[in-house]
């Protein structure tokens, strides 16, 4: 499970990279991927320090965090 959670983040990074930022929901729609995968995904890339996470009531924007 944790190669599936790593290859999903990566998905998402690269999604952020193109994109700029997206919500959970757009993460899990546009990814197509259950949204219990992307949740552990997006905790695996905010535990790293590589996403930045906004508010719940703005539906938790993420991205990229600008090294």
């Amino acid at each position: 499970m944790i190669t599936v959670i790593g290859i999903v983040a990566g998905e998402i990074w690269h999604y952020l990279d193109e994109k700029g930022n997206a919500t959970l929901n757009q993460l899990i729609k546009e990814l197509k991927k259950p949204a219990e995968l992307v949740h552990m995904s997006v905790g695996w890339l905010a535990r790293e320090g590589h996403v930045l996470l906004g508010p719940p009531d703005q539906g938790y924007p993420i991205s990229l965090v600008k090294r």
